[in-house]
């Protein structure tokens, strides 16, 4: 196992950094480093400047626009993404119904979708979670029973993310009630959001904002060549997709731009005749999630150095836990910091 990069790694690393940097609007870049939401064009913008030079599905087989990138490439691609605050490509897109289709889809499904995938001309939403099927997904209700050349969709979605933005939907339904195993009768289909019969309605959220959603079928006629790959197969397409992405799933970068934030406000917060980050107690719980972030990297880094091996890490499922925990700590130490701001004076 080595940590170290090649003098290559470091060049290839050297290179995005000077890319995100420059090419990518700043504007959209500072929103995204002090967390405001990005409108739909803004995603956009972003996410076609980095197709059009070959960032934004890297993951993807190299005849559909993917990189022929080794596993330590592709980290140094997304942290050095997110310590930039770039907009990473959308997810629905680039890491889950993308690579689905360029590995199951039909030679005509991946002609009509995986350009205008890559390119976001096309925005993809998810429709797996409903309101009886969240952890145990595979008890999913939503039904479609073929009828000539269209199957007929009837069901409900929820926790939707982002269909009021969504041109299509990708969506697990039910094709076989009777199956002996509740996992054998899903397929995966493709349908467009303003098919007659499909509805979607917001979720608010209790900050007020409107990132989710529920999604109704009522009666929705599907073309059968919408169907990705084989009928009754979707569960194991679902689980594809689900484990396409192990190890860029920690936030790193992102949680590192957070704790410089709070590293910056908190020396500009006086406190006595000094300031918060002479606060030997707010130092030394910031040192703390410094060094648990350094370790959270470096198993992250093990897990890419076995990935270059062709080997299985079993400590790859501990980094999307141990990432969001630490993202939330340092969300909590920003919002300490920012708490006498608060104050009315």
């Amino acid at each position: 196992m080595n940590l170290e990069l090649t003098d290559d790694e470091r060049a290839f690393r050297d290179e995005l950094r000077t890319f995100y940097t420059t090419e990518i609007p700043a504007e959209i870049r500072e929103k995204v480093k002090h967390g405001f939401t990005l409108t739909r064009e803004e995603i956009v913008a972003s996410h076609r400047i980095l197709n059009a030079n070959g960032l934004a599905v890297p993951n993807w087989p190299v005849e559909w626009g993917g990189k022929d990138w080794t596993p330590t490439q592709r980290h140094i691609w997304l942290d050095e993404m997110q310590l930039a605050s770039v907009p990473e490509p959308l997810t629905f897109n680039a890491g889950m119904i993308g690579p689905v289709i360029a590995h199951f889809g039909s030679q005509e499904m991946k002609e009509r979708f995986l350009s205008a995938t890559a390119n976001l001309d096309i925005w993809w939403c998810q429709g797996f979670s409903e309101p009886d099927a969240g952890s145990d997904l595979a008890a999913l209700r939503t039904t479609a029973v073929r009828d000539g050349d269209e199957y007929v969709v009837n069901g409900q979605k929820i926790w939707t993310t982002l269909a009021q933005h969504a041109d299509w939907i990708f969506a697990l339904v039910r094709t076989d009630p009777n199956a002996p195993k509740k996992q054998a009768g899903i397929s995966m289909l493709l349908i467009e959001m303003n098919t007659p019969g499909l509805t979607v309605r917001p979720i608010k959220l209790i900050d007020g904002g409107h990132e989710v959603n529920e999604v109704f079928f009522e009666d929705v006629r599907v073309p059968a060549d919408q169907l990705v790959g084989e009928e009754n197969q979707g569960w194991t397409y679902a689980k594809f997709l689900l484990s396409n992405e192990r190890t860029g799933i920690t936030g790193v970068g992102r949680t590192k731009v957070k704790l410089a934030l709070a590293k910056e406000h908190a020396a500009e917060t006086k406190v006595g005749d000094g300031t918060l980050l002479d606060d030997p107690y707010f130092a030394a719980r910031l040192a703390e999630l410094e060094n648990e972030l350094l370790a959270l990297e470096l198993t992250q880094m093990r897990v890419v150095s076995a990935s270059t091996a062709g080997k299985p890490n079993p400590a790859s499922s501990v980094l999307k836990l141990r990432g969001s925990e630490l993202q939330q700590a340092a969300t909590e130490i920003l919002l300490d910091v920012a708490g006498p701001d608060s104050l009315p004076f």
